[in-house]
């Protein structure tokens, strides 16, 4: 469970730190960015840390049986579940339209980033990942989990935010999956009347 959330802390890290951040509201910043390598690294490390946050949040359940940490796993699995298909179009679908001619770019990302289903799923998946976050935090009591939920919460509005923001926000939500990490593996090196 520690390795997972400490995995899931490096990618949420990675992911706005390594984004190519140039202007995508014009079509030479939209394909720079886009076509990079480091667009597609960038946005799969975000896809693998809410993979792992939910693989480490069935560990917590498995250790903790309870409402709080099922409710935990329960929205992060089904918010998980909701943004994947979005982070998806965004990495491969506009990596591959940048790359390739296209009569106008822009049109065809904000198309695909501004789908109402697409935009819809996306944005109830990450309300979702943000009750997730709180009921971890309500399930661990810990400092780290109020840093974890803080990281969580604040996935959906730090889109809106410039590149140093969202870069700020990775390094919240690292510290805080870290933190987890640390909690766990302390608590599970204790002896069991201690725990």
């Amino acid at each position: 469970m520690s390795a997972l959330f400490a995995f899931a802390g490096l990618m949420f890290l990675l992911y706005p730190a390594l984004r190519p951040w140039t202007d995508e509201t014009t079509a030479d910043g939209a394909i720079e960015a886009m076509s990079s390598p480091a667009w597609v690294a960038s946005h799969l490390f975000a896809m693998l840390g809410f993979l792992a946050v939910s693989l480490g949040l069935l560990a917590l359940h498995g250790r903790r049986p309870g409402r709080l940490p099922l409710t935990a796993l329960l929205t992060a699995w089904i918010g998980t579940a909701l943004v994947l298909p979005y982070y998806g179009a965004e990495d491969f679908g506009l990596h591959a339209l940048a790359r390739s001619p296209a009569p106008d770019l822009l049109t065809v990302v904000d198309e695909v980033r501004y789908q109402p289903v697409a935009v819809t799923m996306f944005c109830v998946g990450l309300i979702l990942l943000a009750v997730a976050g709180i009921t971890t935090a309500l399930a661990t009591r810990s400092a780290a989990g109020v840093v974890f939920a803080i990281g969580y919460v604040l996935f959906l509005p730090q889109f809106f935010l410039p590149p140093v923001g969202r870069i700020a926000h990775g390094v919240i939500l690292a510290v805080g999956c870290v933190g987890l990490a640390v909690e766990f593996r302390a608590r599970r090196n204790r002896p069991a009347s201690q725990r």
